[in-house]
């Protein structure tokens, strides 16, 4: 798997590197500003890029904004950006096509490498993969305006948390210990409790439940 990868920090971006490198990932080009980005977005075609919102020379947003570019330009380039805050305006920016291939960590997340991988891999398959801290957020801002997600069981808000993230009903029975019968349950449950239309494709399913959750 093909990535390109934009972080300006060296220790990080070398630790990336070498961290990718060992789970069998090809690294194009490893950059560290906006303009940078862009060009290895638009010459070498990666199977996924991996990059900090904050880069270079503006160091605002700008590595978010170049990815989106580059999503313009070439429609579902997947896309994983990591930040060193929760901010949901990204993550809004980057779920507004309503396209999947795209995922939204905090730079923490970076140190558990089995966790990170797969959020990368989960992201170059079309997938999502969203931090549990911006799921949080979007759960609170939720349940603090009386919204129907406060008719959820605690179960089924752990079923939830767990979807919003990309994570597959696979994943989440494992997680969770319980069987996939009783996961499909509790997403069919979810579903109808929030008037959302039922999908068999998991992607489909992961972005209508974080649209809902983002008040679109």
């Amino acid at each position: 798997m093909r990535v390109v990868l934009a972080e300006d920090l060296f220790l990080l971006r070398d630790g990336l590197v070498r961290m990718l490198e060992a789970y069998g990932f090809e690294i194009l080009a490893a950059v560290e500003s906006g303009p940078e980005l862009s060009r290895a977005l638009a010459e070498l075609e990666p199977d996924v890029a991996v990059v900090d919102v904050r880069l270079p020379p503006s160091h605002t947003d700008e590595g978010l904004q170049c990815a989106l570019a580059a999503r313009r330009a070439r429609p579902g380039l997947p896309v994983l950006v990591l930040s060193q805050h929760v901010e949901q305006l990204y993550a809004r920016e980057l779920l507004a096509d309503g396209s999947g291939g795209v995922g939204y960590l905090l730079k923490d997340r970076v140190f558990d490498a089995d966790q990170f991988v797969d959020a990368v891999r989960r992201v170059a398959a079309g997938g999502t993969a969203m931090d549990p801290q911006v799921i949080l957020q979007l759960l609170t801002r939720q349940r603090a305006q009386d919204r129907p997600v406060n008719r959820l069981t605690p179960r089924e808000l752990e079923v939830l948390e767990l979807m919003a993230q990309g994570r597959s009903n696979t994943a989440i029975a494992a997680q969770l210990v319980v069987t996939e019968r009783a996961v499909a349950k509790h997403t069919s449950n979810i579903f109808a409790k929030l008037r959302l239309d039922v999908s068999e494709d998991d992607n489909r399913r992961v972005l209508a439940v974080l649209a809902y959750l983002d008040g679109r």
